[in-house]
């Protein structure tokens, strides 16, 4: 099972120094087999995101993806891009600039609609509960969808914090998990 790590610039800062910093300790302490740069608040986006992408080749991060900005994905190098729910239009664009590209999903209709449109992989959230995002999944959900998608990589999102939820997600055969705060 992949894990899969999110920024949030509340932990990780909107300071480059700090950004950087930050990024490279938690690189340093915690298995990381993929990385996503997510901020959607920080002026500095495009800077942070350069830093984002060295540090995690110096680390040798397996995938690097950002977050929304496939064409930025594309001009700094990174392996792909994480779209958004509301970014499914935008996954053509994104493959043909051979990114690598997950999109998340909160519905079987998402799901299938991503796997239709040929993506790597989705993310399908909440599974636990996650401030402000809604009622969560739970691993009943996760496991329908794991098995009626099985040729799709479904990475498990949302309320993943500790050792016992990577219990329950990991007997569901999900390809992955993704999460911000279980890395801190």
């Amino acid at each position: 099972m992949i894990s899969y790590l999110i920024t949030d610039p509340k932990y990780y800062s909107n300071d480059v120094i700090l950004f950087e910093k930050n990024l490279s300790k938690i690189l340093k302490t915690k298995k990381v087999d993929m990385a996503c740069f997510r901020d959607k608040e920080s002026s500095n986006y495009e800077e942070l995101a350069e830093v984002f992408v060295r540090v995690c080749k110096d680390f040798n991060i397996g995938r690097i993806l950002l977050n929304e900005n496939y064409k930025l994905a594309s001009e700094l190098n990174a392996h792909g891009v994480h779209l958004t729910s509301k970014q499914f239009d935008e996954i053509k664009n994104a493959k043909e600039l051979d990114l690598y590209t997950i999109i998340s999903c909160h519905s079987f209709t998402d799901v299938e609609n991503a796997q239709k449109k040929h993506v790597n992989a989705v993310t399908y959230s909440p599974i636990f509960d996650t401030p402000n995002k809604g009622e969560p999944k739970g691993i009943t959900k996760l496991r329908e969808v794991i098995r009626s998608y099985e040729d799709l990589d479904v990475i498990a999102l949302g309320g993943i914090v500790n050792e016992d939820n990577l219990k329950l997600i990991s007997n569901t055969r999900a390809y992955g998990f993704a999460s911000i705060r279980y890395f801190l």
